[in-house]
């Protein structure tokens, strides 16, 4: 079972001068749910290297049981310094992508054509594809080879215009998720702020914040077992 798991390489939030990237309990929780499965990982990000991890998802009051393991992880730390490229990365190599969010993916996951080829070609192999709170930005660009979106008529969630406006991002973001979803023809639902809620419609799975993304990875664990 091999899995890619793919990081942003964006680390400034707009124009504020505060920085952003991924979002440390959306990598942690997916990243020891497959690893205890053993799963074979494979970090990827479009620059590859060290990741910028939001800083912001490293104060206490975010901590998780996961990122209190991954803080003590020499081995994964390592891993995660050293992502490889997406440019270098095959869709065949793999059972299934997951992307974890953080604000990062807006700004450079969402236009990358590396990462828009591989969801096409994995999705379209009938393999799972996962994404995250901010990451379903990700599927945005991405078409299928009937021309349509692919999340045109799917089921979807992702991080919602009220938990955007809680963080007071909303006028600092490229776009608002919940409305671009619905923009390309998804059929966008949410539950309650920052609670856990996943979404699956045939092999895409989506996840509305960082509660979920232990959900939305043990959902993609089931489809490929």
């Amino acid at each position: 079972m091999k899995i890619l798991l793919v990081l942003t390489s964006h680390d400034q939030l707009g124009d504020t001068g505060h920085k952003t990237g991924f979002w440390l309990e959306e990598f942690a929780a997916p990243y020891y749910i497959f690893k205890d499965a053993n799963a074979d990982i494979t970090l990827a990000s479009p620059k590859g290297g060290q990741p910028p991890l939001d800083p912001k998802s490293n104060e206490p009051d975010f901590q998780t049981e996961a990122t209190k393991r991954f803080e003590v992880d020499n081995q994964a730390k390592a891993t995660l310094a050293n992502t490889v490229k997406l440019a270098e990365v095959s869709a065949d190599d793999y059972d299934g992508i997951f992307y974890p969010g953080g604000h990062g993916p807006l700004w450079d996951l969402v236009d990358d054509t590396n990462s828009i080829a591989l969801i096409k070609s994995i999705y379209q192999a009938g393999k799972p594809v996962a994404a995250v709170c901010h990451a379903p930005a990700v599927l945005a660009n991405v078409n299928i080879d009937n021309g349509n979106a692919l999340v045109n008529g799917k089921k979807v969630t992702g991080f919602s215009n009220s938990e955007e406006a809680a963080v007071e991002l909303s006028d600092i973001v490229p776009f608002l998720l919940e409305n671009k979803l619905g923009e390309l023809g998804a059929s966008y639902s949410k539950g309650n702020d920052w609670a856990p809620y996943c979404i699956t419609d045939g092999h895409l799975i989506t996840g509305q914040n960082p509660a979920s993304s232990a959900t939305a990875a043990q959902l993609m664990l089931d489809m490929l077992k």
